[in-house]
């Protein structure tokens, strides 16, 4: 069976991709910062919304309100309406919000149409550098499973932002998280940066398409598609 995609609202990316995301799998997003990730993830969000669909945001980064308005427009109002926004402020708080976030999608009150995280390992990569990895590497599989339950069982799209570190092999970088989320998201993309506003989303992995770029441009009211 084919899985159902439904459209970010960035014509060159659901070109690469298909369609756009597919709503039974994990998507990850992953760059430096700066390389796009969270206005990818509000660009998602606006598109859920224009069905009157809800998404639920689990904050980590710090999403600017201005941003949100600059992208929404005259949509603000309806973004804001259906939209659920957490902020945790650690670990354990993010853990939490992202089990409250699975639950919501689960219970069938509201029509979900998108769930994102961002990013997945902001408070993970904290804890790496104490005495807590352990429990770390145990609070982000635990997120991780629950996540890609909710996209099995109920049919929404999950996005993940990543982190990156770089390798000291090779001075390549690389996505946090391990081997663990590498295999648990089914569509991973790499985030460059290009010069000014110019960005590349190179898809990493997918379990149909074939690998490519997408190209597009960061402006002030959200992304526009190059190509």
């Amino acid at each position: 069976m084919v899985p159902t995609v439904r459209p970010w609202g960035v014509a060159s990316l659901d070109r690469l991709l298909g369609g756009g995301l597919e709503t039974d799998c994990l998507t990850e997003l992953y760059g430096e910062g700066g390389s796009g990730k969270t206005i990818l993830c509000l660009q998602a969000t606006l598109q859920a919304t224009r069905d009157d669909a809800w998404v639920i945001y689990v904050d980590a980064e710090g999403v600017s309100p201005n941003r949100i308005a600059q992208i929404s427009g005259d949509r603000l109002t309806q973004v804001l309406e259906h939209l659920l926004l957490s902020t945790p402020r650690s670990l354990d708080e993010h853990t939490r919000a992202v089990r409250a976030a699975a639950a919501l999608a689960r219970d069938g009150r509201r029509r979900v149409g998108l769930v994102v995280v961002d990013s997945v390992t902001y408070f993970y990569r904290l804890a790496l550098s104490g005495d807590t990895e352990d429990a770390a590497r145990q609070s982000l599989a635990v997120e991780i499973a629950d996540l890609v339950s909710v996209a099995l069982q109920q049919g929404i799209p999950v996005v993940v932002t990543n982190q990156v570190w770089r390798n000291p092999r090779d001075g390549g970088l690389e996505p946090l998280g391990g081997s663990f989320l590498q295999h648990a998201a089914k569509t991973i993309l790499r985030l460059d940066r290009g010069d000014g506003a110019y960005r590349r989303a190179v898809l990493m992995k997918h379990r149909s398409r074939p690998e490519g770029a997408a190209e597009f441009r960061i402006t002030t009211t959200g992304v526009e598609s190059l190509g």
